[in-house]
């Protein structure tokens, strides 16, 4: 009979947040599959719990993922635990769980501390509609798409972000979604120096252009009004597309892309965009 795979959520800043199922799972279980072996000891060190630990992690999930799986079909349990917060979520522990499901391997969640959810408690924006969008891309082609389809989305809508690349990305959402547009900005989330600040992106952009962006942080952007999408005149969405040109994509595919979202004609969207070149 084949192991299980517990899914265990670590704490995301303060180890007082670690359940106590959580840590008696991990007392129980055979072996942890970690993502940082050093980050998790200190952890496991703190509860005084003493148990061999693998390495998991992007860079060896297909390799890891087969040794993991192995042992868990020779009726070893595991838990699984990423840095901090909730394996497998915007985690490559999402592999692990699709691997086990393929075999026959039972998965249990053993829930607790989510830096997204956390966040979109404390952000003050609508929480009944949320969107999860993890980190953009660092690839400018891809990370323009992205957020080019999500200029109209209307729930409130979720990003991480590394503190070197805050600025660029606040300039980026200024341009897309205009600067009156409102975020929270959730700055070490549950740590010494946690901080929440809820403005307009013109505000964060201002803000942070004489502030040295520090820890890590979740981005809450609050979704577009109401009919957003059809008050944008033929001249706004032409510059759209030519932007997404400008990432690489193909000027037919561009108008396409931003005729579906905001309701304008494909047709004319080309024709504009194409006057805009000259």
């Amino acid at each position: 009979m084949s192991g299980t795979l517990y899914l265990v959520a670590t704490p995301i800043g303060n180890l007082g947040d670690l359940s106590p199922r959580a840590a008696e799972t991990l007392a129980a279980v055979d072996f942890i599959a970690a993502e940082d072996t050093r980050v998790s000891l200190k952890l496991l060190n703190h509860f005084q719990i003493k148990k061999p630990l693998v390495s998991y992690h992007e860079h060896n999930a297909a390799s890891a993922g087969q040794t993991v799986l192995s042992r868990l079909l020779a009726g070893e349990n595991c838990a699984l635990v990423t840095d901090a917060g909730t394996p497998a979520v915007s985690d490559p522990g999402e592999a692990l769980v699709r691997l086990c499901g393929e075999n026959g391997v039972a998965v249990t969640s053993i829930p607790g501390c989510c830096a997204a959810v956390n966040a979109l408690a404390v952000s003050g924006l609508p929480t009944g509609r949320f969107t999860f969008e993890g980190f953009l891309s660092v690839n400018k082609r891809s990370r323009r798409e992205h957020l080019e389809g999500l200029r109209g989305e209307r729930r409130t809508m979720i990003f991480h972000e590394a503190p070197h690349k805050l600025r660029p990305t606040l300039a980026d959402f200024c341009q897309v979604f205009g600067p009156e547009r409102r975020i929270a900005l959730c700055r070490e989330l549950t740590k010494l120096h946690e901080e929440v600040r809820r403005c307009t992106l013109g505000e964060a952009a201002a803000f942070y252009q004489d502030h040295e962006p520090r820890g890590e942080y979740v981005l809450v952007l609050a979704g577009a009004e109401s009919g957003a999408e059809a008050a944008l005149t033929l001249e706004e969405g032409a510059a759209q597309v030519l932007a997404l040109v400008e990432g690489g994509v193909r000027l037919k595919d561009a108008a396409r892309e931003v005729a579906e979202h905001t309701g304008l004609s494909k047709n004319d969207l080309y024709a504009a965009a194409l006057e805009g070149r000259k």
